[in-house]
């Protein structure tokens, strides 16, 4: 596992990309669907065709749920985790069963907090990309980062 990163050792512009990937199946769209996003462009091609999606498409919460496992699989290997605040989160193309996801990010700013010295905030755009390098997501996430401990 790579070291741990703190708020101290950050810097704007670094970059992160995940270690893995991961294909996504026909099976876990429509299960996943079926669970927490039960529409018909989620669950059934022949549905999903005459839709906007034109064919069966992944729920944009299964795309952020498989980015999630990429990012903690060993796309940002952050200190206590990764733990965001808020965010603004666009799915810009479907995610399509076969489609083979990674993950970039880039962290965009780096806030200390001035009432609690312990951690900070960092703004990260994290972008997940199929095969081809399209993003079918694209995440602005703030996030809560430790610093180090003064020892």
């Amino acid at each position: 596992m790579a070291d741990l990163l703190y708020l101290d050792d950050l810097t704007i512009g670094q970059r992160f990309t995940s270690t893995g990937s991961l294909t996504v199946e026909e099976a876990r769209i429509k299960s996943f669907a079926a669970e927490f996003d039960p529409q018909p462009f989620h669950l059934d091609d022949a549905a999903a065709k005459p839709t906007l999606f034109g064919g069966l498409a992944a729920s944009g919460w299964h795309t952020a749920a498989m980015t999630m496992r990429l990012v903690t699989d060993g796309g940002m290997p952050i200190a206590g985790g990764i733990i965001g605040a808020s965010g603004e989160l666009s799915w810009p193309k479907p995610t399509r069963p076969g489609d083979v996801l990674k993950v970039s990010a880039e962290v965009l700013e780096i806030t200390p907090s001035k009432s609690r010295p312990d951690r900070g905030m960092i703004t990260m755009r994290i972008e997940t990309l199929n095969q081809k390098g399209e993003a079918v997501q694209v995440f602005t996430v703030k996030m809560v980062v430790p610093r180090k401990v003064a020892t």
